[in-house]
């Protein structure tokens, strides 16, 4: 069993982890007696930390917001993967935050055992990001989206889709995720009934917090996977179905993992491409290195026709 010290310490990381904490559930973490529990709230109330009893048939705990931040308990891991992402972040990334994070790096750092800092070091040395143009996320809309993501709280949010068009929607917000040089929220739209994904630089969250809800399965298992789709699907205005006169596990080899290749038989096999524009889907085409035929639509035909004119005069100029 561990001292009341200890205990005490598990305590705040438990609190520190998730919004509320049922009294019964946080003493079987613990394999106290709830009664030991609010004794060892007691103590901490006592120490300062805002420690807050929620009421409910079963009761509960939460740690609430005091006058100074209390101080973080942090696991080994947790504590290499915060240095990484602030000096990141320190280096580029969320607008405004650069120099808010270099500041927390600093004061992280000069408490981290030679164990950890040699790991964190090692990992920032023999990792290369590369550079992308700043897009530009206010932190407070990242961390008050997560914080509704971990408590499942309803967002209210005013979104611009693509096209320009606007719309207001309530969703249950999921995860975050953050690809390329954009975040995307996954998320229950509850007007549409359904997943979607949606940019984060093209919402507005509105004011106050929503209500609580019970979450639900997620929309795939492999959520990066879910987002990459979405993006695919919402960016392609041109489609083509392109036969080539090629195996399909050679054509494979030479386009990217989502671009879908059937086979026909031994010698063909189909390609489907999408694409926002038509040069794009040209430059899939170009990378199959084997004649194939496509018929639409009109504009990647017109693009194709076009290209091969230029090309032949490229090399009629040698």
């Amino acid at each position: 069993m561990l001292s009341t010290s200890a205990r005490l310490l598990r305590v705040l990381t438990l609190l520190q982890s998730r919004r509320e904490w049922p009294g019964p559930e946080l003493a079987g973490r613990l394999r106290v007696s709830t009664r030991t529990i609010r004794n060892d709230a007691a103590r901490l109330r006592s120490l300062g930390y805002p420690i807050e009893a929620v009421p409910g048939v079963a009761g509960g705990y939460r740690l609430g917001s005091g006058g100074a931040m209390p101080p973080l308990l942090l696991e080994d891991d947790e504590a290499v993967a915060v240095a990484v992402g602030l000096r990141s972040a320190a280096g580029r990334g969320v607008t405004g935050m650069e120099e808010s994070a270099l500041r927390a790096l600093i004061k992280l750092e000069q408490f981290l055992p030679a164990r950890l800092r040699h790991r964190v070091n090692a990992l920032q040395a023999y990792t290369v990001a590369a550079p992308a143009p700043d897009e530009g996320v206010p932190p407070s809309v990242l961390t008050r989206i997560a914080a509704a993501c971990r408590d499942h709280e309803v967002l209210w949010i005013d979104y611009q889709k693509h096209d320009g068009t606007e719309s207001s929607r309530a969703v249950e917000p999921h995860t975050l995720v953050h690809r390329g040089r954009r975040w995307y929220l996954v998320a229950w739209d509850r007007g549409r009934s359904g997943w979607r994904t949606f940019r984060v630089d093209r919402l507005r969250l509105g004011r106050g917090r929503g209500p609580r809800f019970i979450p639900r399965e997620p929309p795939d298992e492999d959520i990066l996977a879910y987002v990459r789709t979405g993006i695919r699907e919402a960016s392609a205005r041109f489609r083509a179905r392109v036969v080539v006169d090629a195996p399909a596990d050679v054509i494979v080899t030479r386009l990217p993992a989502y671009v879908p290749v059937e086979a026909v038989d031994g010698e063909r096999c189909v390609v489907h491409v999408v694409a926002p524009r038509p040069e794009t889907l040209a430059l899939y085409l170009g990378l199959l290195d084997a004649d194939f035929r496509v018929t639409e639509p009109p504009e990647l035909v017109a693009c194709l026709a076009k290209l091969a004119a230029r090309y032949a005069r490229s090399a009629s100029n040698r």
